[in-house]
């Protein structure tokens, strides 16, 4: 197979939707260009819908060009206009909050330089402003971008309408002060990044590029994002490790490879024997289980990966006795859960939905069905105490291979 250059392996991967220019093409080949991607700080942690486009700054790094990290302390306080409705204000404390929290997960997943644009905003004054950057933005020029145009029916603030002047100006900024030629982002960006590209034509007559990547988005089509409710964090005390591992261990079997492409670091020949693999036999599961390994492992470490597929393979055995019950907990989080007083066991069943009558709840039990805390009951009359509760406090109950149910002591 002949070699890819760096564009195609990047067209390839579908991490290419827009470029600005086609000389970015022979300028991302030949590696050596200083470029920036941001985020901004609505949350003290990035989540996989940051993940895709962020790795872009380590493929970028590992070229031989130079990324930088940007993470928006005074944009944020503005917040970028959604397409249906107003971000709620954060307040200055939060932002501040956040920003920490992003830099360090930052520089320690990517290992990249993070810099804020509050460094560079907070002593500009509002007739500065205007003179020196308003007076480069057409309204017209502002109104047609899609971010603003699918606000024109709602309304539209102007701390959201000159939120691209202020993006704009970052790009200027660490255009003039680290020879910044290109940003990268997620394809929602697109408007603000070609701003930034025109206020450095017009006030310094110099070329800038842009290149945007599509979103990845779950099975709905929807982005992942803390607005849309879907946020898996990369921060594991946010979702665990074994949270991200059933989610990518479940995904559906369209999407896994265009994920495989878009965050992992495996190359072409790897992924397309996977692909080829993944299309004999589905039912093996081994290009989710790849993901997820290579997911997991590269944002947490691989003792974590490890842990969260002991934790998986043992949930799924029904062997819960080797499994820490703070683990336990975390991986049946989406279970039902319901509180409980001393009881016998059939009641147990019957009175929390476990079944819907005695009659089931007995053949659930003559067949074997049930199991408490690991082991398989038959006893109807067997007493639900503190005694029998891991660590005196819980209780988990399976019926059947894959059904649990966590029982806690008031």
């Amino acid at each position: 197979m002949e070699k890819m250059t760096f564009y195609e392996e990047l067209k390839w991967r579908g991490l290419i939707q827009d470029i600005s220019s086609p000389d970015l093409i022979d300028k991302l080949n030949e590696g050596g260009i200083n470029c920036y991607i941001g985020t901004d700080p609505t949350a003290d942690s990035m989540h996989i819908g940051h993940y895709s486009s962020f790795l872009i700054s380590k493929r970028l790094a590992d070229h031989g060009h130079h990324p930088i990290l940007l993470v928006g302390g005074a944009t944020g306080l503005i917040g970028d206009p959604k397409p249906d409705a107003e971000r709620p204000m954060i307040t200055k404390e939060e932002v501040e909050h956040n920003f920490k929290g992003l830099k360090a997960q930052a520089e320690k997943i990517f290992g990249f330089e993070v810099v804020n644009n509050w460094d560079w905003t907070k002593d500009i004054n509002v007739i500065d402003f205007l003179r020196d950057y308003g007076k480069y933005f057409n309204v017209n020029y502002m109104l047609a971008k899609d971010k603003v145009k699918s606000r024109m029916d709602s309304g539209i603030t102007f701390a959201e309408f000159s939120y691209m002047i202020l993006q704009a100006l970052d790009f200027l900024h660490l255009y003039e002060t680290r020879g910044v030629t290109l940003q990268f982002a997620g394809s929602d960006q697109w408007g603000n990044i070609t701003s930034g590209i025109e206020l450095i034509r017009k006030k310094l007559d110099k070329e800038a590029y842009g290149m945007v990547m599509p979103l990845v988005t779950d099975s709905t089509g929807k982005k992942f994002g803390k607005t849309e409710g879907n946020a898996l964090w990369l921060d594991k005390n946010k979702t665990s490790s074994y949270e991200l591992y059933q989610y990518l261990i479940n995904l559906e079997d369209s999407m896994i490879i265009d994920y495989l492409k878009k965050l992992t670091f495996l190359s072409r020949e790897e992924i397309e024997a996977i692909e080829a693999r993944h299309n004999e036999h589905p039912e093996l599961r081994e290009a989710h289980k790849t993901l997820a390994r290579e997911i997991i492992t590269h944002l947490h470490g691989e003792e974590e990966y490890e842990n969260a597929l002991r934790i998986s393979e043992n949930l799924f055995s029904g062997n819960i006795k080797d499994i820490d019950v703070k683990d336990l907990l975390i991986g049946l989080k989406d279970v039902p859960h319901f509180d409980i007083e001393k009881c016998s066991l059939i009641d147990l069943l019957v009175n929390n939905g476990v079944a819907s009558s005695r009659r089931e709840a007995r053949e659930f039990l003559s067949n074997n069905a049930i199991s408490i805390n690991g082991d398989i009951v038959t006893d109807e009359n067997m007493m639900i105490t503190k005694d029998i509760a891991l660590d005196n406090k819980v209780i988990i109950i399976r019926r059947g291979k894959k059904k649990y149910f966590v029982a806690s002591f008031k």
